[in-house]
This record gives C-alpha cells, sequence and structure tokens, in this order.
C-alpha cells in the first residue's frame, strides 16, 4: 500500500518491516518522531533512556542478546554517545543494530551545527544517508542486512528536511529475525589485547564494504544530456539538485555516504568535463574525491554554513533563478521564541533578572529564559553543562558564598547528565546553588515522558524518580521546592541558597501549562483606569500581555491565568478573575 509518510515516520515503519525487537532512544529534535512512532507498533519494545549513551548501549544489549535493535538521537546526541560508538565500531554486533543520527543545518532547534558524517569515518562504521521517505524506509531495511552481513552496526543519517518532510512510500510486511547468544570473549571483552585483534579485521570490514558500494544500487549514476557538468550528491541536496538541473546535468547520487566507491566516482568523474560536489554542511564527498586525485569544484562554490535550498543551488551553479522565488517583497515582523502563556519557568527568570543573578544554562525550553526582556541567563553550551559549569566557577571565584551564581537545568536534562555534575559538586565541596526547573515532562521537544515524570514512553504508569530524594542521596543537604508562580517564595529561596556555604538545590516545580491535564484559571482581569503605563507587567515577556492606547490588556485567548503579571503590578490595575 502507497501512502504519504514523514522521513522519521518511515524509518519508524522500516524498522517494524525489517522485525527490529527493541528500540532505546533519547527524544532530540529532529530524530524524536522515528521513536514516538515506533511506539505504536506493539510488537516492538520501545523505550525511553535517560540519554543516548544508555540508549546506545541498550540498544547493543539487545543485538548481543539475539534481537535486531535500534537507537535514535539527534547530532548533538550522538557526542554523548559516542564512547560506546567507537567501541561497538570494533566489537561488531551479533543481531544487526541500527543507529539513527539527525543533523540540524540551520540550527532550527540545536546549539550548533554538526556533520555526523564524521562519525562515520572516525568510528569505522558504515553510514546510509536516504533522500526522501521511500529510502528512509527502503535503507533501514537495508541497514539490517548490511549489518548482520559485515557484522557491524549500521548508522542511517537523517536531518531536518528529510525527517520532517513528506513523500510516498510503500508499506510490505514484517519479518522476524532471531539469533542466539554465544559466549565469545575474544570479539566482545575489548581489553587491549582482544581489541589490537579486532582493528586489523574492522579494517578488512571497511574495504569489503567499500567494494560493495561500488555496485550497490543506492549509489546510483543519473545520466544527463550535457555532460560539461556532473554532480555528486546526497540527501536534500540530491533533491534541490534534482528540481534545479532535472535531467540536464549526470548526477552520482550517493546513497552510502561511509564508505564512499573509489572506482564508480572515478568513472563518473572521467564521463564529464568538470566535477561538482553538491553538499551541506562540511566538504566531507568532496574530501574524499580529492584523496582520489580528482579535481573537484564544491565549497569554493558552495557554503558549509546553513541549509541549501533550490534558489542557492541554482544561483551557485550559474543557473537562473526564476522569478518571484527570492526573498520576500515585504518586510517581515521577527517573531523571536518566547515561552509560553502560564508557562512555569517565567516566575524564576523574571526573579534572576530582578536579582542581577548570574545564571548558568541549559539545553530545554527554559533556555528561552536568555531572550528578552528576561535575559535572565548567561550560558548555553550542552546537556548538563550547567551544573559541572557552576562547580568550575563557584571555585574559581575562591568558593564565594556570595557570588550570585546559579545553574538551571530540567528535569529531564537533569536525569540526562545534570546528576553526575551534582555528585562532582558535593564531592569536591562546591558552594553551588542548583536549580532544577520541573515542569513535569520532557518540553522542548513535544512532550514526552522522561524518569522523573511516572510514565513510559507508552503512557504505562511506571517507577518514578523523586527529584527530593536523589539529590539527598548523593549528599546534597540542602533541598527545596518553590512554586515559580510565588515570585516571593521564589525570591526567599534562591537568595537564602545563594548566601549557604555548601552544595544546594532549589527544585522550581509547576507542571508545563500545555499538559492536557493541567487546568488553568479564569484570564488576568485589567483594569484600564488604574493602570499608570508603567509596563512592569511587560518585563516578564508574556505574550498574552500587550500594551494598547498606553494601557496594559490581555489576549484572553492566551493568558491562564498564572497570576505572575499580578504579583508585578504596583496599581491593582491587574488582578485574578473570580471562578463562577
Amino acid at each position: 500500500m502507497k501512502q504519504l509518510m514523514l522521513g522519521n515516520a518511515a524509518v519508524a515503519r522500516g524498522l517494524y518491516e525489517a522485525g527490529c525487537a527493541y528500540v532505546s532512544s533519547y527524544p532530540g529534535t529532529p530524530s524524536t518522531e522515528i521513536t514516538e512512532v515506533v511506539a505504536t507498533y506493539k510488537e516492538i519494545m520501545a523505550e525511553w533512556a535517560p540519554n543516548e549513551k544508555v540508549a546506545m548501549e541498550a540498544a547493543f544489549g539487545a543485538s548481543l542478546a539475539g534481537r535486531r535493535s535500534f537507537c535514535g538521537m539527534k547530532h548533538v546526541g550522538m557526542n554523548v554517545a559516542a564512547d560506546p560508538l567507537f567501541t561497538i565500531g570494533y566489537t561488531g554486533v551479533n543481531a544487526g543494530m541500527v543507529i539513527a543520527v539527525a543533523d540540524d543545518a540551520g540550527m532550527h532547534s540545536s546549539q550548533n551545527e554538526q556533520d555526523s558524517r564524521h562519525y562515520a569515518r572516525a568510528s569505522k562504521i558504515p553510514m546510509l544517508e536516504p533522500a526522501d521517505s521511500a529510502e528512509a524506509l527502503a535503507f533501514t531495511k537495508l541497514a539490517y542486512e548490511l549489518s548482520e552481513q559485515f557484522d557491524t552496526a549500521v548508522i542511517i543519517k537523517m536531518c531536518t528536511r528529510i525527517a520532517h518532510s513528506q513523500s510516498l512510500v510503500e508499506t510490505g510486511e514484517r519479518v522476524e529475525a532471531v539469533k542466539t547468544y554465544e559466549k565469545n570473549p575474544a570479539k566482545y571483552i575489548m581489553m587491549p589485547g582482544n581489541a589490537r585483534k579486532r582493528h586489523p579485521i574492522v579494517e578488512e570490514r571497511t574495504r569489503a564494504l567499500a567494494q560493495w558500494a561500488e555496485t550497490a544500487q543506492i549509489n546510483r549514476v543519473e545520466d544527463g544530456s550535457d555532460h560539461s557538468r556532473g554532480i555528486i550528491t546526497s540527501s536534500t541536496s540530491y533533491q534541490y539538485v534534482k528540481e534545479v538541473c532535472g535531467d540536464r546535468y549526470p548526477v552520482l547520487k550517493l546513497g552510502m555516504i561511509w564508505p564512499m566507491p573509489e572506482q564508480k566516482i572515478r568513472d563518473f568523474a572521467a564521463s564529464v568535463d568538470e566535477l561538482v560536489v553538491v553538499e551541506e554542511l562540511d566538504s566531507f564527498i568532496e574530501a574524499h574525491c580529492l584523496s582520489l586525485g580528482l579535481k573537484v569544484t564544491g565549497k569554493a562554490l558552495f557554503p558549509c554554513i546553513g541549509e541549501f535550498s533550490q534558489n542557492l543551488v541554482a544561483e551557485k551553479l550559474g543557473m537562473d533563478v526564476p522569478a518571484g522565488e527570492g526573498a520576500l517583497d515585504e518586510a517581515i515582523p521577527a517573531r523571536p521564541p518566547v515561552m509560553c502563556a502560564g508557562c512555569p519557568h517565567r516566575g524564576l527568570f523574571y526573579t534572576l533578572a530582578k536579582n542581577k543573578i548570574t545564571a548558568l544554562g541549559d539545553i530545554g525550553c527554559y533556555t528561552l529564559g536568555a531572550v528578552p526582556p528576561l535575559g535572565a541567563l548567561d550560558t548555553t553550551i550542552c546537556m548538563g553543562a550547567s551544573v559541572s559549569g557552576i562547580h568550575g566557577f563557584t571555585k574559581a571565584q575562591g568558593g564565594a558564598a556570595d557570588s550570585r551564581t546559579v545553574a538551571v537545568i530540567g528535569d529531564s536534562t537533569f536525569m540526562h547528565s545534570g546528576v553526575t555534575g551534582l555528585i562532582n559538586a558535593v564531592y569536591n565541596e562546591s558552594a553551588s546553588t542548583i536549580i532544577i526547573v520541573d515542569n513535569s515532562i520532557t518540553g522542548m521537544t513535544g512532550h514526552q515522558q522522561n524518569p522523573t515524570t511516572g510514565y513510559n514512553l507508552k503512557g504505562d504508569p511506571c517507577a518514578k524518580i523523586d527529584l527530593e530524594t536523589l539529590c539527598r542521596a548523593v549528599g546534597v543537604k540542602r533541598v527545596r521546592v518553590v512554586d515559580p508562580y510565588d515570585l516571593k517564595q521564589t525570591e526567599a529561596a534562591i537568595l537564602e541558597e545563594l548566601a549557604a556555604k555548601e552544595t544546594s538545590v532549589i527544585i522550581s516545580r509547576r507542571p508545563c501549562a500545555l499538559l492536557k491535564y493541567v487546568k488553568h484559571k479564569k484570564p488576568v482581569v485589567v483594569e484600564a483606569d488604574k493602570c499608570r503605563s508603567c509596563r512592569l507587567c511587560m518585563k516578564v515577556g508574556c505574550p498574552a500581555i500587550f500594551m494598547k492606547d498606553g494601557k496594559a490588556c490581555i489576549d484572553n485567548t492566551l493568558c491562564t491565568g498564572c497570576g505572575v503579571c499580578t504579583q508585578l503590578c504596583r496599581f491593582d490595575a491587574l488582578h485574578a478573575k473570580e471562578e463562577d
């Protein structure tokens, strides 16, 4: 049956059809939907892991046990999982193991533009790169075949456009693939003596895969009428090239991006006058062509920054950009991202900004606390970095208890990689204040469960990690919970803990305003005759508050009645509406 399907959903369908039995992932845009869709297939055990390293290790364990497995993550998540990735490259697998990584060129929801193709080469693990949903499904199934044929994990590289665009796929039936586990210390125990013996096997495997790539159908030449130029490309860039050039120029479309074929590329180069590589971000394919001694043009034409587009490809290839297809004529008002109306983080960040407190931030929707008018964050590096960073920051300042610096981290991110930083702070006697902003969900990636919510990926009740107990268990003596809607309580707690001469934790707890079970109060009421146009209410950056004719107004379609703004108004112009 043919149907339109998101690229991520197509990967999930490929996992189902290939007989994948176990999935462990950590949510991260643009990869999240793969695992969410997988969870709808009852034949597959699907779980959210606390972080990507755990997910990859769990998937490897399932492969070792003889069942096909999968783990998925975004590009920065691959950094977290790199430790097991490189060693799994040496051990190989038992049943097939597939890893999906989704890059985010253009940084739509990421802190960097990372090209994950380098991980394939560095870890010596093959990587397939689909260019549409049909290939996403087919390549996922192929990945399991390659995994078991060549005794290796296989990486599927997605990107934002392929992951979140729809195209036609043809679905098939599920197959079952089960292997038995056999004890093999020389293969799976990577102590130096065994690892040295595995390395030559890995190098031979790479040579065998490169030879397979020479005739693989996923690396195909599409002929053109004009051989004055030939283009090598892959993934989204292939779609742009075909849309711009049609059948004018020959195209070598690479589906296996590592290892790449050598003779196929040489033959293609010999058939054209000029060889051009079109690829997003780094010069990965271009560097391979140069290593073969070929004359090639790539990043001399195309940027290594941001996403490509049809118009950019046309422009860089010296082709006409269709009239009216460029930039929009009218200036579009800027729409910077803001925290939602009623967001529980708003009161906390207002309090931090008001008291001029330095705040080391982390990865999550609370990163928006850095955006004006709040401007409450000083850093955002990676998952867990705020907790580790404040320890170093405080120590470098001589351990002063009055440094007026805090770390801010979400509940899911704390479980991901914040708890180890907290252990470090306690162990090394840091006078640091860590604020866990607990909104009872993984908010940034679309409300996924995590170990603190009490529910698993499928929505079933499960064990719930108690943050207060966990913090005390690792040695934190000062642990307190505040409601960020209560500004006085929040401010008092922060100032008291900043004065403490030991590690302390404040849990700022209030469920995300967008959760379905959260019951909102009536919208805040404005008494215009009392408003003095001081605009103090605007300092919280709530999208439900705006000024009209010099007076504060409330958008009743957005306001959740959280009451944070009412605590700022000195003239009692804003107040809660009485419940019916």
